[in-house]
């Protein structure tokens, strides 16, 4: 299936009732729990390359902006490695909803839909961001953990180039939040927030 009609129904070849139970899945082996944490990621991956580009956007310091934006390319080559780890294991990429990155995306459309002077702004899509990153590290761990153990060496090859983009990521986020966050921190008195652009993008 092709990656743009994947991203426009968020990676899910069905929709959707969030009124409903979700779906009971059975799993009778460690390589069936490695499939379905695939499936999990690829979902993943693809609602977060909606939600990317809005935030690169909404900044405005140029450096994050830089950030985001080679971080979507990355994700797209993140969906890439997912479909050919699943297709080493004989298995479709879709049929299944991320929920939590679900909740980690609507946090940051909320943060994304805050008014703040620009540096609060920027701190707070710095930290929407670094959730995600938090749950991609997690969840690229424990895949790659499963790869390993299963000896599927090509596999955890795929995951853990994933995750080292992933680590490194976060680490640039972390030492630009040092930044963002004393510029931030000035914003209180009412001259100085007189100075700043209130951010509502």
């Amino acid at each position: 299936m092709v990656l743009a009609q994947l991203i426009s129904n968020g990676g899910s070849t069905f929709s959707h009732n969030p009124s409903l139970p979700r779906k009971m899945t059975t799993l009778n082996t460690l390589q069936d729990l490695l499939i379905e944490k695939l499936q999990d990621l690829h979902n993943a991956e693809i609602q977060l390359v909606k939600v990317l580009p809005k935030m690169a956007d909404a900044v405005s310091n140029d450096e994050l902006k830089a950030i985001f934006t080679v971080h979507l390319e990355q994700t797209k080559g993140h969906i890439e490695r997912l479909e050919r780890a699943l297709e080493i294991l004989n298995a479709s990429p879709t049929g299944r909803i991320c929920y939590a990155m679900k909740s980690l995306v609507e946090e940051s459309e909320e943060a994304l839909n805050t008014k703040a002077p620009e540096a609060v702004h920027d701190a707070n899509l710095i930290g929407a961001a670094q959730r995600v990153e938090h749950y991609e590290i997690a969840a690229y761990g424990t895949a790659c953990s499963f790869a390993e153990k299963l000896g599927e060496n090509d596999v955890a090859s795929l995951l853990q180039m994933t995750l080292d983009e992933e680590i490194d990521t976060d680490r640039y986020l972390t030492a630009l939040s040092e930044i963002i966050n004393d510029l931030a921190s000035t914003v209180g008195s009412e001259t100085e927030q007189e100075s700043f652009k209130v951010s509502s993008k």
